[in-house]
Parts: C-alpha cells; sequence; structure tokens
C-alpha cells in the first residue's frame, strides 16, 4: 500500500491549491480517507475525512475553505483549499487506515505568504 500526495507549493495569502492523494495497492473508496497537517513546532491535526460512504468532515479552522472529495476512477482523494492563510502553513498527509494497519503518504510542503 503506498500513498502519495502531490499538489502542493507556493502561495499568496487568499489563494488556492489543490492537493492530491494518489493510492496504490488499496481502494480509497473503500476506506475513510484523511489529511492531516503539521506545523513546524506543533502537533500533526487532522484536517478533513472523508468516510467509506462519502460523509465529510473538518476542523474547525478550515471549515467553509477547505473540501474534500473523492474520484474513485482515479483511486485518488482531494484537498481543495482556498482562502489560504499563512496559519496555513504546513506539510500535508494524507493517511488511511486499514485492517492490516495505518498507512501514510510522504506529504507535500504547502506555504502561504503574508
Amino acid at each position: 500500500v503506498q500513498l502519495l500526495e502531490s499538489g502542493g507549493g507556493l502561495v499568496q495569502a487568499g489563494g488556492s491549491l489543490r492537493l492530491s492523494c494518489a493510492a496504490s495497492g488499496v481502494r480509497l473508496e473503500i476506506n475513510a480517507v484523511e489529511w492531516y497537517r503539521e506545523a513546524p513546532g506543533k502537533e500533526r491535526e487532522q484536517v478533513a475525512r472523508i468516510s467509506r460512504g462519502g460523509r465529510t468532515e473538518y476542523a474547525n479552522s478550515v471549515k467553509g475553505r477547505f473540501t474534500i472529495s473523492r474520484d474513485n476512477a482515479q483511486n485518488t482523494v482531494f484537498l481543495q483549499m482556498d482562502s489560504l492563510e499563512p496559519e496555513d502553513t504546513a506539510v500535508y498527509y494524507c493517511f488511511t487506515h486499514l485492517y492490516r494497519g495505518d498507512y501514510w503518504g510522504p506529504g507535500t510542503q504547502v506555504t502561504v505568504s503574508s
């Protein structure tokens, strides 16, 4: 099982980015998938979650600005991030839990300049 994030980069405050989490060895449509982020000096925190049935949940800090979605044909989960703020600067990771263990991607850096 491998997860690979992409789409990070440098953006100005107020801008947008779309992160992708592509999977191999597992069908994301049959598992919940979560996005986390870790900023320097802070603990890793959950940002968004999409359940097997498509239900979505968000951290209060990103609610209304971020949207998690899934494309079953591409076996990919996306995180659309709008109205980005400098406080969103972090490494973003996707995660899924299977019966055989927990799986993380290597992360993608998002930097928001003020």
